[in-house]
Parts: C-alpha cells; sequence; structure tokens
C-alpha cells in the first residue's frame, strides 16, 4: 500500500439472493486485518449509497450499495446487484452462489490512524467502495445473503419480503379468517423501489461514484497550488508531515508516471506499496539434505537455515518556485508543479536504482556485492562471446525473463558486434511498443550505468521483476508557502515522496566486468 493517508485502501465480509439483494459484514469489529490494521466503532462516514464493484475493479460497477450501518458487531451493508442489466453482476452472482467466492472488501481512504508495532488503528476514514471479493484482506468480511432472482416489481417482493410476511400471516392467523390476506404499505414499497432505480441509473454511468469524488478532490488540490488555501475538509493531510498536504490519487498516479520516463528501471522492477518505514523480507539460507536410501537404510536429518533482510524507505525532497502571476493565471498550475518536480525526483531516484550506496538513499543494484560478475576478457572491448556466456550462467528461470540494462554509449558499440556467424547481437524492434533486443532478450537504456573502461561493469543482465523491489512508501505530498518568497513575486511548493529499493534475489543477476 501507499502511504495511508493519500491512496484509497482496501479492506476486507456477504449474503445474496436471486433478486440481486445482497447483504454482509463488511468490517467486524473487534479484529485485526491480515496486515495488522483495526477500525474502532464510530470510524466510518457511512455515506447513502456507495458503488459495488468486483475486485475493486472501478471499469465495473455491479451494483449498488444502499443501505450501510454500524451495529455493534460491525460495519453491516445492503444493496442490489444489478442483475438485469451488466453481464457481470450475474457471473459473481453465480460466484457467490457456488462458494467460490464469499468475501467483502472495503475501499477507503484513512483520515486519522495511530500506529503500533503491528499494524494500525484506524480511528477515522472516508468510505469509497465495497467490493466483492474471493479473498477478504480482513477473513471476518463475508457476504451472508443473497436473495432469489426474481424480477422486483411494484407487485413482487424479494426472499426478504417473503419471510417478513409469512412471520406477519403466521400471527395473524391466530387472530383473523384464514381468507384475510395480511395487509403492505404499498406507498413505502414503491418510493424504496423507485430509489433502487434511481441508485440503479447513476452506477449506470461509466465511473460516476469514484470520479466525481476524485474530480473534487482534484480541484480542491489544485486550488490549494494556486493560492497555498482551500476548504480544509477537502484536502488530505499527512499525518508524519505537519502541514503537508497529500496529492489525490489521480494526482499521484500521475507523478508515477511521469517518473518512469526518468526511472527506466521502475518499468522492468517489481514496485510494490508499503505502508511501513521498514521492510523484512525473510529468505531461506540453506537447503534440505536429501539422500538415496534403501528401503530399510537410515535417513539423514535436514535443518535447513533462514535469514531476513531488510529494505528501508528513503525520503527525496526538494522545492520549487513558480511565480504568484503564473499561478494565479495558469490553468495548468498542476502540470507546471508536477512537471518541475517529476524530472529532478527522477532522475535522483534513476542514480539511486542504479548505484545508491549512501545511508541515505535506495540500494542500487550495481552496488550489490552478492552479483556475480563475468569476465569480458578484454578490458577496453567487448566480446560478444562474453555476452553469451554471461546470459547462459543464469539458471533458465531468471535467463528466460531477463533484461539486458546499459547505457547509451555501451548500446551504440553492441549494435556494431557480430556472432560467429556474422549475425548481429542486437535487433531492432519492428513492432510498435515493443523493445529493441540483444540475443532475444530485451534491452532497457540506463544514462547511469558506468561507460566501457577498464576493470567497470558497463553491463548487467538479470531478472528484474524476481531480483530487485521498489517499495513506494508515500508518492508525493506538498506544502504551499505563499510568503517566504513573496516579496520576489514568487509561490514556493515544497515536495517530498519516500521510496526504498533493494536487490531481494542476488543470483537472478549477473554484472559483465571489463578485465583480461
Amino acid at each position: 500500500m501507499t502511504d495511508d493517508l493519500e491512496r484509497i485502501e482496501v479492506k476486507t465480509a456477504l449474503q445474496i439472493a436471486e433478486t440481486g439483494e445482497i447483504s454482509g459484514l463488511a468490517w467486524p469489529f473487534g479484529s485485526v486485518d491480515l496486515v495488522g490494521d483495526s477500525i474502532t466503532p464510530g470510524a466510518f462516514d457511512r455515506p447513502a449509497s456507495l458503488p459495488m464493484l468486483a475486485e475493486h475493479d472501478s471499469g465495473h460497477t455491479i451494483g449498488v450499495w444502499s443501505e450501510i450501518t454500524e451495529t455493534a458487531e460491525g460495519l453491516s451493508v445492503k444493496g442490489r446487484l444489478l442483475l438485469d442489466d451488466v453481464p457481470r453482476a450475474r457471473e459473481v452472482a453465480d460466484l457467490i452462489r457456488s462458494g467460490e467466492i464469499g468475501g467483502l472488501s472495503i475501499g477507503f481512504i484513512t483520515k486519522t490512524a495511530q500506529r503500533h508495532t503491528k499494524g494500525r488503528q484506524i480511528t477515522a476514514l472516508s468510505l469509497r467502495e465495497i467490493s466483492v471479493v474471493k479473498t477478504p484482506c480482513n477473513p471476518g468480511a463475508t457476504v451472508r445473503t443473497l436473495k432469489s432472482a426474481v424480477p422486483v416489481s411494484s407487485k413482487e417482493f424479494t426472499l426478504e419480503h417473503d419471510e417478513q410476511a409469512q412471520a406477519a400471516t403466521t400471527e395473524t392467523k391466530a387472530q383473523t379468517p384464514a381468507n384475510d390476506a395480511p395487509v403492505f404499505d404499498q406507498k413505502k414499497l414503491d418510493a424504496v423501489l423507485s430509489r433502487l432505480d434511481k441508485l440503479e441509473a447513476k452506477s449506470n454511468r461509466p465511473g460516476a461514484p469514484a470520479i466525481v469524488q476524485g474530480e473534487t478532490e482534484r480541484k480542491n488540490f489544485v486550488e490549494y497550488l494556486r493560492t497555498g488555501s482551500a476548504e480544509a475538509k477537502a484536502l488530505t493531510t499527512a499525518s508524519d508531515t505537519a502541514n503537508h498536504v497529500l496529492a489525490p490519487e489521480e494526482v499521484s498516479a500521475e507523478f508515477i508516471r511521469n517518473l518512469v520516463e526518468f526511472s527506466p528501471v521502475r518499468a522492468i522492477a517489481d514496485v510494490r506499496s508499503t505502508t511501513t518505514a521498514n521492510i523484512i523480507l525473510p529468505h531461506r539460507t540453506g537447503i534440505t539434505n536429501a539422500a538415496w536410501v534403501g528401503e530399510t537404510g537410515a535417513r539423514t536429518a535436514s535443518e535447513p537455515t533462514f535469514d531476513q533482510a531488510e529494505i528501508a524507505t528513503k525520503e527525496i525532497a526538494t522545492y520549487v518556485d513558480l511565480s504568484l502571476q503564473l499561478a494565479e493565471d495558469s490553468a495548468n498550475v498542476l502540470s507546471e508543479v508536477n512537471l518541475a518536480l517529476a524530472e529532478d525526483f527522477g532522475q535522483k531516484e534513476a542514480l539511486a536504482f542504479v548505484n545508491g550506496s549512501l545511508a541515505l538513499e535506495p540500494s542500487g543494484f550495481m552496488q550489490d556485492a552478492d552479483i556475480a560478475a563475468h569476465g569480458n576478457g578484454h578490458a577496453a572491448d567487448l566480446d560478444p562471446d562474453a555476452l553469451i556466456a554471461l546470459m547462459y550462467a543464469l539458471p533458465a528461470t531468471y535467463r528466460n525473463a531477463g533484461t539486458w540494462v546499459m547505457n547509451g554509449q555501451t548500446l551504440a558499440t553492441i549494435r556494431t558486434l557480430k556472432d560467429g556467424h556474422g549475425n548481429y547481437l542486437w535487433q531492432p524492434s519492428y513492432q510498435a511498443g515493443q523493445p529493441e533486443t540483444i540475443l532475444g532478450r530485451p534491452v532497457v537504456e540506463a544514462v547511469d550505468m558506468p561507460d566501457i573502461e577498464a576493470d567497470a561493469e558497463p553491463i548487467i543482465f538479470g531478472d528484474f521483476k524476481r531480483g530487485y523491489r521498489i517499495y513506494d512508501r508515500l508518492a508525493l505530498d506538498v506544502f504551499a508557502d505563499p510568503y517566504s518568497v513573496r516579496i520576489n513575486g514568487l509561490m514556493r511548493y515544497h515536495a517530498r515522496r519516500r521510496v526504498g529499493a533493494g536487490v531481494v534475489r542476488a543470483g537472478a543477476f549477473r554484472k559483465l566486468a571489463m578485465v583480461a
């Protein structure tokens, strides 16, 4: 997860009827989820209605939650799957009935939380959606009822209404003649059905529930950048830095996309989110000791050994000054700030991912002493045979998913190399969107890789998805300071982000060393 105050988080209970009416427990009080988080009673803002999604896919609204209440047990919800209009809703209903899925998961933005050693205690949050999922983050969050698929009209009632009617009829039988029918309040029923129809129509607008809210946040954030002030309740503030405002999730996502242009390692590495300052990764350092034995031969004991590695999140920060007139007059002030920060942050981040070795920056893969180096056989000239040998020195699992990384100067040199049959090692891409290849594997140009020279290591090859991991703790937060440089007609924006990175499988890589 990214920072708990900057993005929508998902937590995860469920019942369903053939009319599409569904109910469940979205969050049980007194429980802790898989990441150590708990939510206290009274924390939910409980909006009048919420979109119902499948597996948090905002592109497929499958229904509407129309009743959201807190009980002693937890957050109870009732709603309706749009069985008649959305094919995906019918698929989800069938999966619930078959037992394939049965969990609920809440999507929310944290407002207030206290951290402890194993997670967080969340005391205030803003619900955004509730999804039907296969594996809920909180095992106690489940679907409890799904009613039968009889069309709901003013004259036909769901199973829940039938049960209530049956109970009412049973009670009435002792007091009235058998031919007296139970009396229903038709006006109330019509009002409920009318409300459901309106909610259904609203949910059919593509992305309507999420986009409307997101657009409001975005506009308020832009206003904050332009003037340094905005309605406080419309902004999300960071708990670990006073007065800093977190960029809305749409802005943060755009920021990350900009970073890829300057930090190509992100495109090939395993990028994850985290809510902690340090990530502990256990790994095995020894294997079992199996041996072939006879029918009654003695067996040997095995004692595999384990260790743990730690990746710490680091912070990068800067500030940028824009003229007050630009901030006041430009409709693109958000883009101006993004572009100014993205290039600087991206270049520093890219350098750290490759060569980071200081305590204040993420660990670079070229500085990892556990990655084996393969000799080129010459201190100045690249040997085509050395590249082939380096590639096949890796286990097939890593080799078949490997990527070459080098700078432009090295890539230009390789473009002239041929194998023993006169075939170029480098092959251009003839299809849009497909990368260039060396020996059949893609190549990524990273400007921070070393040049070809004696004792340098200008090339690395390996499976970055398995071997190098990046953890995003905080995508972007901004503090608008309209006073410090106002005498010069400027507005100052302080920005920071937190990210950690490191090699998790040194055996997935090989470096080429320019040695004789």
